[in-house]
């Protein structure tokens, strides 16, 4: 059976970035019930293999750590539908969306206001070497990077180092930066969202070890939250951080062109997409940031077209971790060693 195809898609090839999102506006409208269904078969799952963790600690922590693991999938999932809310595209009305983010951002570790105000600026400066920072994962170009001094070039490689990257730096965003926000941004509302997310919190974790003791409470929710915000990160950085990414100075930059092409369909197993809640269709996630989550596997298949631009499998997204410099002549990304042989 064919797939339905938008008639205007027949005249847009992959290149044209603003004709696809009047193609994309029609996927924008949330479904009340199809998210109710999304929250509960994401928080009834996480809840019980919370509940099942703590209870299997008697037993051994050889049975408690699987399930703690295996919650840690849906954190990541309650996390897609936060970070959807932030859109206002998981409900209709705006009320809906942002007081279940802010609930959604207790379980999660991330002040909603605090999320939803970084990642509106991420999305609004994508790929531009002239307003990078705030949302994003910092870049340096070659240029910019062999005018480092020797101190500024060691902080970078750090920065960038795999154990960084992928495990102390989630782990400090989610347990400490996220808590006192400061340098994120200005103004009264990000520090209003994180100190009663931060209050929030302490009452539940308080109440929890209360009930189950301090250290039940770290050996099963800790693994749970590191490991979430492990993938989490994992998944923003290779969302943006590919070989043929798109990256241009503001007088050269356009924003439908860099949502297109400066973020990759990451082309995931079912089950991984699922968990992650489609967000590796990210080239149409950032054409059109009001699609909910589960229309985006529909635009695929309406659009084969797009399946195949900004492509990265699971194998292939491993090599992205080496790719850590623009190379503005060459237009994409290269590691270290590549930067050097060409100086």
């Amino acid at each position: 059976m064919k797939s339905r195809q938008d008639p205007a898609a027949s005249a847009a090839t992959p290149r044209d970035a603003r004709a696809w999102t009047q193609i994309l506006a029609r996927y924008r409208q949330p479904s009340t019930g199809r998210s109710i269904v999304e929250i509960i078969i994401t928080v009834v799952p996480l809840a019980a293999l919370w509940v099942l963790a703590w209870a299997t600690l008697d037993i051994g922590y050889w049975l408690a750590l699987p399930l703690a693991i295996a919650a840690a999938g849906f954190l990541v999932r309650l996390f897609a539908i936060q970070h959807d809310c932030s859109h206002g595209a998981f409900f209709r009305h705006r009320l809906a969306n942002d007081w279940f983010g802010r609930v959604a951002g207790v379980l999660t570790f991330t002040p909603y206001g605090v999320w939803r105000q970084a990642h509106a600026t991420h999305h609004a400066s994508t790929g531009n070497l002239d307003r990078r920072g705030l949302g994003d994962v910092e870049t340096l170009t070659v240029e910019e990077y062999r005018a480092c001094s020797f101190w500024g070039r060691l902080r970078y490689r750090l920065y960038r180092h795999p154990l960084v990257m992928f495990g102390l730096g989630p782990a400090y965003l989610f347990i400490l930066q996220y808590r006192v926000p400061v340098g994120l941004m200005r103004g009264w509302r990000p520090w209003a969202s994180s100190m009663t997310t931060n209050l929030a919190i302490a009452s539940i974790v308080g109440l929890l070890i209360w009930l189950i003791g301090l250290k039940a409470f770290l050996l099963v929710h800790l693994p749970s939250l590191l490991l979430a915000a492990s993938v989490g990160v994992w998944m923003f950085y290779v969302q943006h951080q590919f070989e043929r990414t798109s990256w241009a100075n503001d007088r050269e930059w356009n924003l439908h062109d860099a949502a297109l092409h400066g973020s990759s369909h990451y082309d995931l197993p079912a089950f991984l997409h699922w968990f992650t809640g489609n967000i590796g269709v990210h080239h149409v996630h950032h054409l059109n940031s009001r699609i909910p989550y589960y229309r985006l596997p529909r635009v695929l298949r309406d659009h084969p077209e797009l399946r195949q631009v900004g492509r990265l499998t699971l194998l292939e997204s491993f090599r992205c971790v080496r790719l850590v410099l623009w190379d503005e002549t060459q237009r994409r990304l290269v590691s270290f060693r590549e930067a050097r042989l060409a100086a």
